[in-house]
């Protein structure tokens, strides 16, 4: 294990840091996805390269990141609207994150990932780009499109 660890980490990091920018992050991220490969070696079948396998985990291990700090955000905007004093504010506030919410979810799967990774993840649009598999171009327009079904606008 030491010597895949020596072999493969670098790349790992690597790979993660591509990604979120966020040197800490990617160290835990990367310790984490030795972890997690330790424990599905088994699972492992060699149809792709050891370095693309653990690459993957990574990958899945940052979205997962990504979601439950996605989550805590949504959670602490919902606390501050509550802790909130005007009350039909709050209310119309509350509707408002609620829809927007529901159509966010309605949305494609690389759709939705491109808004969250641009809007709660604070990535560029080549970043998305390169998260995704897709063009800068790509997520640029996807991003735009996705923009016009939240706010309720024909695309």
């Amino acid at each position: 294990m030491d010597e895949l660890y020596q072999q493969y980490s670098q790349i790992v990091f690597q790979f993660l840091y591509a990604r979120c920018h966020d040197k800490e992050l990617a160290l835990d991220l990367m310790q984490e996805t030795f972890l997690r490969a330790i424990e599905s070696l088994n699972s492992y079948d060699k149809s792709c390269k050891l370095s693309t396998w653990l690459c993957q985990i990574a990958k899945h291990l940052l979205y997962q990141h990504w979601s439950k700090t996605n989550r805590a955000r949504l959670e602490e905007l919902d606390e501050t609207l509550e802790s909130g004093h005007d009350t039909e504010r709050h209310a119309l506030a509350r509707v408002e994150l609620a829809d927007v919410w529901e159509k966010l979810q309605s949305l494609p799967s690389d759709t939705r990932k491109t808004v969250e990774l641009r809007v709660l993840g604070g990535l560029s649009y080549r970043e998305i780009g390169r998260v995704l598999g897709k063009s800068e171009n790509w997520a640029r327009v996807t991003f735009y499109r996705a923009k016009l079904i939240l706010i309720d606008e024909e695309v």
